[in-house]
């Protein structure tokens, strides 16, 4: 699977297809897409790095919304619990889900550079099921999370300095 976030894309065809799967998903649920968590989801969706609660709160009060840190923690909590987003623990940051309505263990790509986040799972599925299963343990979610250096920051770091 590719890891999105670091591969070349259409990235508002990325936006519209994200938004379009998150209010269907919504629809057939019954659940509520207000238009404050679907701005969450839409400004998650603008980049592909981890954005913080108050990143998205100042990215918020710049557009003359209230800041309100309650609104965007409750957008945050709906838009993980559905899984339309992911909380990147090492950052204490979210991301959109890069594969939203599929069950699936993400592992997470860190660039410690520029904090771009991509979203990729293995393709032998996570490691972790395997041990958890030998040891007896139900496991309900995993999340792995490495970081490194991405394609392009490695790149920047390659070219010669002028």
């Amino acid at each position: 699977m590719t890891a999105i976030g670091f591969s070349g894309h259409d990235h508002s065809a990325c936006i519209s297809d994200a938004l379009a799967s998150a209010e269907a998903r919504c629809r057939e649920n019954g659940w509520r897409l207000t238009p404050m968590r679907r701005r969450v989801l839409e400004l998650l969706l603008s980049e592909h790095r981890a954005l913080g609660a108050y990143d998205l709160l100042k990215l918020l009060s710049e557009e003359g919304q209230p800041r309100q840190p309650p609104v965007v923690y409750r957008a945050l909590a709906f838009l993980t619990e559905h899984g339309f987003a992911h909380k990147i623990e090492r950052l204490n940051s979210y991301v959109a889900c890069a594969h939203p309505g599929s069950a699936h263990s993400p592992i997470f790509l860190i660039c410690s550079a520029c904090d771009k986040v991509a979203e990729t799972t293995s393709p032998s599925g996570n490691p972790l099921e395997a041990a958890a299963r030998e040891a007896g343990f139900a496991m309900e979610a995993a999340a792995i999370e490495a970081s490194g250096t991405c394609p392009e920051c490695r790149a920047r770091q390659n070219e010669p300095a002028e």
